[in-house]
């Protein structure tokens, strides 16, 4: 099936000649077109290594003048500083500050990686952070439900004023996981009732406003009885996010390098078990090449299924302005 290209996200390393290399070689034989960026090959949400922005802008001359439109991704919560040492990057807390103020630092954020040509900002945190020694600790966008919708109402303003893509993340609410999925398939022993009525809320409220959500991979018992990280769980992808909260848009799997996933299952494993969940956006496979025909093998059964998948991501794609 052709288009499939479209459903993959790989890495780009900016500090690697090799894998911006590899990242061309990604464009002219397989036509890809939309990258992550990262400074590291080091699987951690940490400030690592950051990038020259000169080594940036090379990058982007390079592919520019084989795809006239290409789609770069980054984790930008805090500004294009948290990847690039020449950025812009907030280093103070979110929680507590008026809207105009928050207004002023998400417009800055966001007004960077417009004029750097990024197509989408992997933000806002919508999750509710009730264990300060998980992957949210100072991340997250409010200390309650209400302020953290406040918040990232104003940042989804932002993106939207700078042409920006955003995401929801990490559905249904990493705040519920007690643990990091970086290093382990953490769970989550929160009751349904609390998934529901607290952690899933801002996504609820939000939903209607972006247009891409991001899978974390924890295991949330309340919904899976066997160990099932969120971003291969039919339970979660399906029946909680499109069925009850009715959502249309599209669903992005968390980094697949992670390792609740890669210390428990094959590439393989993984892409099959997230698109059949109902998932959409594949990001940053191990190897791009290799998921790209496990996806053609899946595909070859369910030929609409996957066809409709391509169609949402190129409405997604056209809805924002391209850059060449």
């Amino acid at each position: 099936m052709t288009g499939l290209h479209n459903l993959i996200i790989p890495r780009v390393n900016i500090n690697s000649k090799e894998s911006i290399l590899y990242s061309i070689e990604l464009i002219k034989e397989y036509d890809f077109d939309s990258f992550i960026i990262f400074s590291s090959d080091i699987i951690k949400f940490d400030k690592v290594e950051p990038f020259k922005i000169e080594n940036f802008h090379y990058f982007v001359e390079q592919i520019s003048k084989l795809k006239k439109n290409h789609y770069l991704y980054i984790d930008a919560e805090r500004g294009f500083g948290h990847r690039c040492e020449d950025g812009f990057l907030y280093d103070k807390s979110f929680i507590g500050h008026d809207s105009l103020e928050l207004k002023l630092v998400f417009d800055r954020i966001n007004h960077e990686l417009k004029i750097n040509k990024i197509f989408c900002n992997l933000a806002p945190v919508v999750d509710i952070d009730n264990n300060s020694e998980n992957i949210l600790k100072n991340r997250t966008l409010g200390k309650d439900i209400n302020e953290i919708i406040k918040n990232a109402e104003i940042f989804l303003k932002s993106c939207f004023d700078n042409n920006i893509a955003a995401c929801l993340k990490h559905f249904p609410g990493h705040g519920a996981i007690n643990g990091d999925t970086h290093d382990f398939l953490a769970s989550s022993n929160s009751p349904i009732d609390e998934i529901l009525e607290q952690h899933i809320k801002p996504f609820e409220k939000l939903a209607d406003q972006c247009d891409l959500i991001m899978i974390n991979h924890g295991w949330y018992k309340a919904l899976d009885n066997e160990p099932t990280p969120a971003s291969m769980s039919f339970n979660v992808i399906t029946n909680l996010l499109k069925n009850k909260m009715s959502y249309n848009g599209l669903i992005m799997i968390d980094s697949v390098r992670m390792k609740a996933l890669t210390n428990n299952y094959l590439e393989e494993e993984i892409v099959n078990g997230f698109f059949l969940a109902g998932g959409d956006l594949f990001l940053d496979p191990i190897n791009p090449i290799q998921c790209l025909e496990y996806i053609d093998k899946i595909s070859q059964k369910k030929l609409e299924y996957f066809q409709s998948k391509i169609k949402k991501v190129l409405n997604f794609k056209s809805k924002f302005k391209l850059y060449g």
